[in-house]
C-alpha cells in the first residue's frame, strides 16, 4: 500500500549526514538547516517580541477578559466572537485561566512543533524513489517553505488552530492497512475542527478504504455530538444559523476568503443567484478533484492526492481564510513537464503564490488586480481540476528530457521570475536608506572626486539641455521610455531567436541588477537635480521644494536617492554587449555602441546621474557578465561527457529544438556580414553539401564493418530505401506500418537534418 511504501522513505540517518560534512553537499545542507532555523527564530521573535496584549489577537481575544470563551453567553456573540467549531471552543475553554500565564509562549512553540511535524510527515509521504541528495534536502526545504508561507505566518500571527486539522487529516489519510481505522478516527477529528475536510471521507470510500471512511464519519459524528451535548445553543448557532460557520469572523466577501463563495460575493453576486451559481461550481470542482485524487492515490502518490482533495476543500468551503490554505502549498509535490527545464515551473509558482502578496505577484494594473487578489484560489482550482500531474509510470518521471544549454527556457517560469525580480528591485529601492544628509554628503563626495579628475561636466550639459527646448524634450522622452523598452524588447527577441544567448545574458543582467541593489542600499546618493544650491535643473519633473522633507510627488513612488550605480547606463551597456554577441553587421553594432553613450549623455543632461554613476553602471554589468561566465564554466565542468561516436556514424537525433536551430541559422546569416541572405545561401550550399557527401562515403566504407550503423542523409534515403541498413543485427524486427516498433524492439534513432 501507499503508506507502507512511504513509511520506508524516512529522513536521512545521522550517519549519512555526517558522511557529507565538509563536502559541498554538506555545506549546502547546513545552510538550508540554518535558514530554516533562522526563519523559526524570526517568527518566534516577531510574536513574542510584542506586548502581551498585542500578540495572538484571535486567541487572546477569545480567552482574555471579555472574550467569547470567558463569558457565559454564546461563543458566537460579543466583541470578539469565536470562529471555530463548538468542539474547538470546548477544547480551548480550559485554557482561559492560562491566558495571562505564559500561554503566548506555549502556544507559539506548540504551533511551531505542529508545523515541523507537518513538514516531516509530508516528506515521508513523497513518492519515490528518491535520490540520496533529495532525501537529505527534503526536510529543511519543506520546513523553509512552510515557514515563509502566508498560511503559517498568518497562523502564528493570529493564534489560530488551522495547522492541527491539516496534520490530523494528512496523517489519517496516510495510515493504511491495520492502522486504517485509526487513520479514519484522526480524519474525523480533523473534520470536527474544520468541517469541509469531510470530503476526505468520500475519497477514502472511492479508493475502497471503506473501514477508514466509516471510521471518519463515526468519529466526526461522535465528536460533534459531544460538543452538541455540552454546548447545545452554540452548536445550533454554528451548524444551523451560520451553516457550518458561514459569516463568522470577517465578512465573507473579504479578499482573505479564498473560496468560490468569496469570489462570487466579491463579483457583486448576492442571494439566490449566487447560490444557483455556487452549487454547480462546488459540485463540479469536487467531482473533478476526487476523480484526479483517486487516480493519484492508485498511482502511489498519496501526498498529491491529499493536496488535490484539500484544494477542492478550499474552493468548496463557504470560507477559506489565509490560515486554512495549507493544502495549496502541499501541491508542490506534483510533477509537471517532460523537460528538466519545465519541472521547476509548478513548484515555483505555488511557492510564490503562497508566500508573496498580490502586489508582488502581478503589476499594479487594474485589469490584473483580481488575478493577484485571488491567486491562492486560482492555484487551488488549478491543482484540483486542471494541472496534468505526471503519473509515476511515465518514462520521464525520474529521468526528464534534458533541456540543454541551447533550448528555450520555460516561458511561464521566466515571466514569474522577471516579475518577482522587478518587485524585489522596487522594494529594495523603496526601502534603502534615504536620509537627506547622508545622500547629499555622498553627492558632494562624488562631485569632489569628479573635480579632481576633471570630469565634472554634468552642470554644463544640464544647462545646455534646459536652454534648448527641443533637446530638453528629446532627452526627457528618451530617459522615460528607452530604459525599459529596449532591454525588454531585446530579451524577448533573444528568447524567441537565440535561447542559448538568452540564458547567458539574462543571468548576467540579473547579477548586474542585484549588485546595483546592493549599491543603492549601502551608498544612498542624491542625484544632481536634488543637490541644493548648485543650480541643477530637473528637466523632467520641474523644480523640487528641497526645504520640504517630502520634496515632491516622486518621493511617494520610489527612493530618489538610488543613483549609484546608474542602471540606465548599465542596462544600455548590457544591450550593447548583447548586440555585439548576436550580430556582425557593422551598422547594427554601431547603433549598439551608440546606445550606452547616448544614455550616458541623457542621464547627465537631465541631471539624474553623475558621470561616476555611469562608471558604476558599467562596473556592475561587467561583473555580471563575469559571474555568468563563471557559472557557465562550472556547468560545463560538471556536464556528463557524450559517448564517442564511431567514425562515419551519425549521432542519434533527439527532439528537434526550434530555438537552437533558429539560433544556428541566425548565426550563419549574421556571421556572413552580408546584406543578401539569398546569395549567402547559394554560396553556402556547396560547403553544406560536403559533410553530407562525406557521411555517405563513410557509410559505404563502413558497410562491411559489423556493429557500425552508417548515417545516411535525408536526401539520399530514397535511393537506399531497398537496401538493408549496414550494421543491423540479424533477426531484428522491422517497425510496423503505423510507425511503432514491434513488441520487445526499439525504434532506430532518426538522423538529424
Amino acid at each position: 500500500m501507499a503508506a507502507e511504501t512511504t513509511a520506508e522513505r524516512s529522513p536521512q540517518r545521522p550517519g549519512t549526514l555526517l558522511r557529507h560534512l565538509g563536502s559541498r553537499t554538506g555545506l549546502a545542507l547546513a545552510g538550508l538547516w540554518l535558514l530554516a532555523g533562522a526563519l523559526a527564530v524570526r517568527q518566534a521573535r516577531a510574536i513574542l517580541g510584542k506586548p502581551v496584549d498585542e500578540r495572538l489577537p484571535d486567541l487572546l481575544g477569545w480567552l482574555g477578559d471579555n472574550g467569547a470563551l470567558q463569558e457565559r453567553g454564546s461563543l458566537y456573540e460579543g466583541v470578539s466572537p469565536f470562529t471555530g467549531t463548538p468542539l474547538a471552543g470546548l477544547v480551548l475553554t480550559p485554557l482561559t485561566r492560562a491566558a495571562e500565564q505564559g500561554l503566548g509562549v506555549a502556544w507559539t512553540f506548540g504551533t511551531m512543533a505542529l508545523v515541523v511535524a507537518l513538514g516531516v510527515v509530508a516528506v515521508r509521504a513523497l513518492p519515490g524513489p528518491l535520490s540520496p541528495r533529495a532525501r537529505l534536502f527534503a526536510v529543511p526545504v519543506a520546513l523553509t517553505l512552510l515557514a515563509v508561507s502566508v498560511p503559517v505566518r498568518n497562523t502564528f500571527h493570529l493564534g489560530q488552530t488551522s495547522v492541527l486539522p491539516v496534520l490530523l487529516v494528512l496523517v489519517g489519510w496516510l495510515l493504511t492497512g491495520r492502522r486504517a481505522r485509526l487513520g479514519g478516527v484522526l480524519t474525523g477529528l480533523g473534520a470536527a475542527l474544520q468541517p469541509a475536510v469531510l470530503l476526505f471521507a468520500v475519497l477514502l470510500w472511492l479508493v475502497r478504504r471503506r473501514e477508514a471512511a466509516i471510521a471518519t464519519a463515526a468519529s466526526f459524528a461522535a465528536a460533534t455530538a459531544v460538543a452538541w451535548a455540552a454546548l447545545p445553543g452554540d452548536s445550533w448557532t454554528y451548524w444551523v444559523h451560520h451553516l457550518a460557520g458561514t459569516g463568522l469572523g470577517e465578512p465573507s466577501d473579504a479578499v482573505a476568503n479564498q473560496s468560490l463563495h468569496g469570489v462570487l460575493l466579491r463579483a457583486g453576486l448576492r442571494g439566490p443567484l449566487e447560490i444557483l451559481l455556487l452549487l454547480p461550481l462546488v459540485v463540479g470542482v469536487c467531482w473533478l478533484a476526487l476523480r484526479r485524487a483517486v487516480r493519484y492515490a492508485r498511482d502511489e502518490q498519496p501526498l498529491l492526492a491529499a493536496a488535490v482533495t484539500g484544494c477542492a476543500v478550499i474552493a468548496a468551503s463557504p470560507v477559506a481564510w489565509q490560515h486554512q490554505q495549507l493544502w495549496v502549498l502541499l501541491a508542490v509535490v506534483g510533477r509537471v513537464g517532460k523537460r528538466s527545464g519545465d519541472r521547476l515551473m509548478w513548484p515555483v509558482l505555488v511557492a510564490l503564490v503562497m508566500s508573496l502578496t498580490s502586489d508582488a505577484l502581478v503589476p499594479k494594473i487594474a485589469v490584473l488586480g483580481p488575478l493577484g487578489e485571488n491567486a491562492p484560489l486560482i492555484a487551488a482550482l488549478l491543482t484540483a481540476c486542471v494541472i496534468p500531474f505526471m503519473p509515476r509510470t511515465s518514462e520521464t518521471w525520474d529521468r526528464p528530457l534534458p533541456s540543454g544549454p541551447l533550448s528555450r527556457p520555460n516561458l511561464m517560469l521566466e515571466l514569474m521570475l522577471i516579475r518577482v525580480g522587478y518587485w524585489a528591485y522596487s522594494y529594495v529601492r523603496g526601502h534603502a536608506p534615504d536620509g537627506r544628509d547622508l545622500a547629499e554628503g555622498h553627492g558632494e563626495q562624488i562631485l569632489r572626486w569628479e573635480s579632481v579628475l576633471h570630469i565634472d561636466m554634468e552642470h554644463a550639459l544640464n544647462l545646455a539641455a534646459a536652454r534648448t527646448p527641443w533637446l530638453e524634450a528629446a532627452c526627457n522622452y528618451y530617459y522615460t521610455t528607452f530604459h525599459f523598452l529596449v532591454p525588454l524588447s531585446l530579451l524577448a527577441w533573444l528568447y524567441l531567436r537565440r535561447p542559448g544567448t538568452y540564458r547567458k545574458t539574462r543571468t548576467a543582467l540579473s547579477f548586474a541588477t542585484l549588485l546595483a541593489l546592493i549599491g543603492f542600499y549601502f551608498y544612498p546618493l542624491a542625484p544632481p537635480r536634488l543637490m541644493p544650491g548648485l543650480g541643477y535643473i530637473d528637466t523632467a519633473h520641474g523644480p523640487q521644494d528641497l526645504e520640504d522633507p517630502d520634496f515632491g510627488a516622486l518621493t511617494e513612488i520610489s527612493n530618489q536617492y538610488a543613483a549609484m550605480p546608474s542602471l540606465h547606463v548599465g542596462w544600455s551597456l548590457w544591450c550593447a554587449v548583447v548586440i555585439f554577441l548576436v550580430t556582425r553587421r557593422r551598422w547594427i553594432r554601431a547603433l549598439g555602441a551608440l546606445y550606452p553613450l547616448l544614455t550616458t549623455y541623457v542621464v547627465m543632461a537631465t541631471a539624474n546621474h553623475y558621470l561616476l554613476d555611469a562608471v558604476g553602471g558599467a562596473i556592475v554589468v561587467g561583473t555580471g557578465f563575469w559571474l555568468a561566465h563563471l557559472i557557465a564554466r562550472a556547468k560545463d565542468r560538471h556536464a556528463p561527457e557524450e559517448p564517442e561516436t564511431p567514425e562515419g556514424a551519425g549521432s542519434p537525433s533527439g527532439p528537434k529544438d526550434t530555438g537552437s536551430a533558429g539560433e544556428a541559422k541566425d548565426a550563419a546569416v549574421e556571421g556572413s556580414g552580408g546584406d543578401h541572405p539569398e546569395e549567402e545561401g547559394r554560396e553556402a550550399a556547396p560547403a553544406a553539401a560536403e559533410p553530407a557527401r562525406a557521411a555517405v562515403a563513410a557509410g559505404q566504407a563502413d558497410e562491411t564493418k559489423p556493429g557500425v550503423r552508417a548515417t545516411v542523409p535525408r536526401q539520399s534515403r530514397s535511393s537506399a530505401a531497398d537496401e538493408a541498413e549496414p550494421g543491423a543485427e540479424e533477426g531484428a524486427a522491422a517497425p510496423s506500418a503505423g510507425g511503432q516498433p514491434p513488441e520487445g524492439g526499439r525504434r532506430a534513432p532518426a538522423p538529424r537534418e
